[in-house]
């Protein structure tokens, strides 16, 4: 009788080590994911905070006089978690304002977003009268050329 010798099959080493290396794949495949989500998240939370504060600017142009002051509010049942805070100053020139708004945590009061831009007071004395001076020169202008080209 001879010996045969059988190597159909897999040793316990070789199992061992595909078992081990499945394992720090998948952890490696876990861990990859789990930060796509909370990059997902935190780019979500960005762009809601950035829109915020851009419509929060975007009502401040709207209104009618800019005082200088600093006011705080929320955003409503829209979005309950963020607040705000504008600070409007005055700037270099009469009538233009510097105005910053800060969007913040509503629980926490952590500042999430700063925008700061300038605004000009259209209720400003002077910027009716410059406008009008403004539109009579150009006026002016066009006579002066529709007379040469006659």
């Amino acid at each position: 009788m001879s010996a045969r010798s059988d190597n159909g099959g897999f040793s316990l080493i070789e199992v061992l080590c595909a078992i081990l290396i499945m394992g720090v794949a998948l952890v490696a495949l876990t861990h990859g994911i789990t930060t796509a989500l909370a990059s997902t998240k935190d780019s979500e939370v960005q762009t809601t905070v950035v829109t915020l504060a851009a419509s929060q600017i975007e009502t401040l142009r709207a209104g009618a006089v800019l005082t200088d002051e600093t006011t705080t509010g929320d955003f409503g049942d829209s979005f309950p978690k963020y607040a705000w805070e504008q600070t409007v100053a005055p700037a270099a020139l009469d009538g233009l304002h510097q105005v910053d708004v800060v969007v913040k945590d509503s629980k926490s009061g952590a500042s999430l977003y700063k925008l700061t831009t300038l605004l000009f007071d259209s209720d400003y004395p002077g910027s009716s009268a410059s406008d009008a001076k403004l539109k009579q020169m150009e006026l002016d202008k066009a006579k002066k050329r529709n007379k040469r080209g006659q």
